[in-house]
């Protein structure tokens, strides 16, 4: 893992749900932590603003797949310090987990965009805009949705992810037991209201 090889970075632990995490750093205090927007049971926002309330110094960095401005300002109010997209280059993430770190903030260019266009649009003064909640799915299960919807079969869709098609159609059981949907049109539907793909 490349956080692994940085002399001046250590991995304390991994937790696998927002429960867990705060679990965790109660037991052994950090100083960063890497928060997913999306995890089973509690989601990365909830699990952000209940750590900053009981760990009000460690500093936390929003690591996602969502690149959508809601979830980004929700992160922000949560009391995360920063927020990287998972598609962002290696050199971006190390500078990220150095600057909050040092008790700065940190904004990728993906997003940072969107932080500008509220304020020039008055989202400073009037109050931001109430937010969709985030999908009850996990990062891997979204993409495995958005696929289903741009049409891949679960074979293409294991090929492009690199997983096996039977671990596609777990994560589709999954998907559609979350959702209480069934058929690929309804799964479609549902990824073209949530904006995952276009009509």
């Amino acid at each position: 893992m490349l956080l692994e090889v940085q002399d001046d970075i250590e991995i304390a632990a991994e937790a696998a749900s927002g429960e867990e995490a705060l679990a965790v750093i109660r037991s052994q205090p950090v100083d960063v932590v890497l928060m997913d927007v999306t995890m089973p049971e509690m989601n990365g926002i909830e699990t952000t603003r209940r750590l900053k309330q009981c760990c009000p110094s460690v500093a936390v960095l929003a690591l996602t797949i969502h690149e959508e401005e809601e979830y980004f300002f929700q992160m922000l109010e949560a009391g995360a310090s920063g927020y990287v997209p998972k598609r962002a280059a290696t050199e971006d993430l190390l500078r990220a987990i150095r600057t909050v770190h040092r008790g700065e903030v940190f904004l990728h260019s993906a997003v940072a965009g969107a932080l500008v266009q509220h304020y020039l649009q008055g989202g400073k003064a009037g109050g931001p805009v109430k937010p969709a909640e985030p999908l009850p799915l996990t990062d891997r299960e979204i993409e495995v949705l958005t696929l289903i919807a741009e049409g891949l079969t679960n074979k293409d869709i294991g090929e492009r992810l690199g997983i096996s098609p039977r671990t596609v159609a777990r994560h589709r059981d999954n998907i559609s037991a979350k959702l209480n949907l069934s058929t690929r049109a309804e799964l479609t539907r549902y990824a073209i209201q949530k904006g995952l793909v276009q009509p």
